[in-house]
């Protein structure tokens, strides 16, 4: 059956908002969460970043839910201690967690004080660091020097099923790219055409028949004047072009770019509606491109008013 998860922003909210949302949405009917990942926030206007791996912990013990996290191992994050701390979780709660990966995007991963590679090299080094974390799971005790190094490391906490790792893509050169390698594919909603063409491409590389899930950005509201203000006020720096997302370096910049952001090209990128039946109506579509698993952002502040009534009016019919 389709899943209808609720996408957990730690840019937008304080962790222990989060948690009550978590909770809330588990009430209303969602059965799944994803979790973002970040160091800093996209601009100063969502004003948040929590750890998000300490609040899985919590989270997961407070809902029954089954959580993913966007994960970029390799600079920030060493794939040893991702290793760890995705066994820690998946052995404490099992098959209730997995895992996507991507090459990361600058904003977050140069604290480290190390340059920011060209996406070629990240994309080696990404892949470097899931072959490292699946034998760490498998009893592994890992030795590797190349973009990562890992020194006689083995994991003594490990689940009886490893968690899945789904392969995070926006482009079809990278969809097609982790079709080969990761058990699934995580992407973001988009014009549906290039949709096609992600999902293609995936299944074209090597992920027919594996699982796909799909990231969606909408914004609900009273009106549909708010939901077009709410989401431009929040959210209008995360349509720029992905090859730029990933190269700013600050909660700043983004905030200069976002000023040049046209509303049009915002409700181009986001489903921005007041209407339900229009929700709905999307989300059958996605459903019909074989995503298996819908995991919604309602990227404007209304978070109880969307769980609410997307629990009470949309749920049903649509998992129904």
């Amino acid at each position: 059956m389709l899943k209808l998860g609720y996408h957990c922003s730690h840019e937008q909210f304080k962790p222990s908002e989060l948690l009550t949302f978590a909770q809330r949405a588990e009430q209303a009917g969602f059965t799944a969460a994803l979790s973002s990942d970040h160091f800093h926030p996209w601009t100063t206007r969502q004003g948040q970043s929590g750890f998000a791996w300490s609040w899985l912990g919590a989270a997961m013990q407070a809902t029954s839910l089954s959580y993913g996290i966007v994960n970029a191992p390799g600079q920030r994050y060493h794939p040893a201690i991702i290793a760890q701390a995705a066994a820690t979780l998946a052995e404490m709660f099992p098959e209730r967690f997995w895992i996507s990966v991507g090459s990361g995007q600058a904003l977050n991963e140069l604290i480290t004080g190390d340059g920011w590679p060209m996406k070629a090299e990240r994309n080696a080094r990404l892949k470097e660091c899931v072959d490292i974390m699946r034998a760490l799971w498998a009893g592994e005790t890992v030795t590797h020097k190349g973009l990562v190094t890992v020194e006689e490391a083995k994991l003594y906490s490990r689940p009886k099923v490893n968690p899945l790792i789904f392969g995070a893509a926006i482009t079809p050169q990278t969809a097609q790219w982790i079709g080969g390698w990761a058990d699934g594919l995580i992407t973001v909603s988009q014009p549906k055409a290039q949709l096609q063409k992600v999902v293609d491409a995936f299944r074209r590389g090597g992920g027919e028949g594996k699982p796909m899930h799909l990231k969606i950005q909408i914004s609900y509201a009273r009106t549909q004047q708010e939901a077009k203000q709410l989401a431009y006020e929040q959210w209008r720096s995360n349509v720029l072009p992905n090859t730029v997302l990933t190269e700013i370096r600050n909660p700043e910049q983004f905030d200069a770019l976002g000023d040049q952001v046209n509303p049009a090209v915002v409700e181009e990128m986001i489903n921005i509606s007041a209407d339900i039946q229009q929700h709905i109506a999307w989300l059958e579509e996605y459903r019909s491109l074989g995503f298996e698993q819908l995991l919604i952002h309602n990227v404007n502040r209304e978070q109880e008013l969307f769980i609410d009534t997307f629990g009470e009016k949309i749920i049903p019919q649509v998992q129904g």
